[in-house]
């Protein structure tokens, strides 16, 4: 059956194997986080991380073992898109994946991240109609997000401000494409993101700025935050970022990373089992990691 004593994972030769694959990995919380949702219902999967430097032929294993699912990430998402048999719309439009399903030998990539960002502000409560949207960063996760956004076109504006001028050029032109709000960039500086920020009924930091282990640092200078605002850091670790803990105490809705971590890999879960994610374990999982 796969399960041992007590709900402990007993490998056999039936047992369906997904995994992460990346460079690096030893960080990753993917494997508590998958192995223990696999325990819960009781599933004959198991989940294992692989530091993966030649793709292509990391993408042939997964072919030639059978391997059910996929977790990609740093620095493989975009280029393994050449890889694959089939990409799903939405991670068409983003321009990376971080998910494989293998269905009967055909490789299927999605984009798990930008529902998985989308689903954490709206359980937060969070309303897009008539809002002005403050996107900080243009790299993977701001493309995800802004994706996800896109798709409301009742949305006022959406701003995205960040360091890399191309990053910002071709996220902008590919957004134009799809349609849906007004997109506004702009190179991020202090006097830019002062006004934007006064301006922004929700603020979204899709970069790495207060994470571990420079925990001490946020995106946004102390004081500029506005009571009413909602703001959502993707950054997970620590659970309670500086930026979090700021917009806390000037009377923001704050909505942690660890929601979007959570919910991106239960729906990778789900596409690889045809199964509910249980996501109360999942969450328990990350966040008994960093306490």
């Amino acid at each position: 059956m796969g399960i041992g004593v007590e709900g402990a994972v007993m490998i056999d030769a039936e047992t369906k194997l997904c995994v992460l694959i990346g460079n690096p990995v030893g960080h990753s919380l993917s494997p508590a986080l998958h192995n223990a949702a696999f325990r819960e219902i009781g599933l004959n999967y198991a989940y294992m991380a692989f530091k993966v430097e030649d793709l292509a032929k990391a993408v042939a294993g997964i072919r030639a073992l059978g391997i059910r699912g996929v977790s990609v990430t740093i620095p493989h998402k975009v280029k393994v898109i050449e890889y694959l048999d089939e990409i799903d719309t939405t991670a068409q439009e983003i321009g990376a994946i971080n998910t494989i399903l293998n269905a009967d030998g055909r490789l299927q990539g999605y984009n798990t991240d930008s529902p998985g960002a989308l689903k954490a502000l709206t359980d937060a409560g969070a309303s897009f109609a008539g809002k002005k949207i403050l996107i900080l960063g243009s790299g993977g996760a701001a493309r995800a997000v802004a994706f996800g956004l896109a798709n409301h076109s009742s949305i006022e504006l959406l701003t995205i401000q960040g360091i890399v001028e191309e990053e910002l050029k071709s996220l902008k032109r590919d957004l134009a494409k799809k349609g849906g709000p007004n997109v506004n960039t702009e190179i991020l500086s202090e006097s830019v993101l002062k006004k934007a920020v006064s301006d922004a009924d929700i603020v979204i930091n899709c970069t790495p700025v207060g994470m571990h282990p420079e925990v001490d640092r946020s995106v946004i200078p102390s004081g500029l935050l506005q009571k009413g605002q909602v703001v959502f850091d993707v950054v997970y670790n620590p659970l309670k970022t500086k930026l979090l803990r700021e917009a806390k105490e000037a009377g923001c809705r704050v909505i942690p990373g660890v929601e979007m971590f959570v919910n991106q890999a239960a729906s990778q879960f789900e596409l690889w089992t045809g199964e509910k994610a249980p996501i109360s374990v999942m969450r328990k999982v990350v966040e008994k990691a960093f306490k």
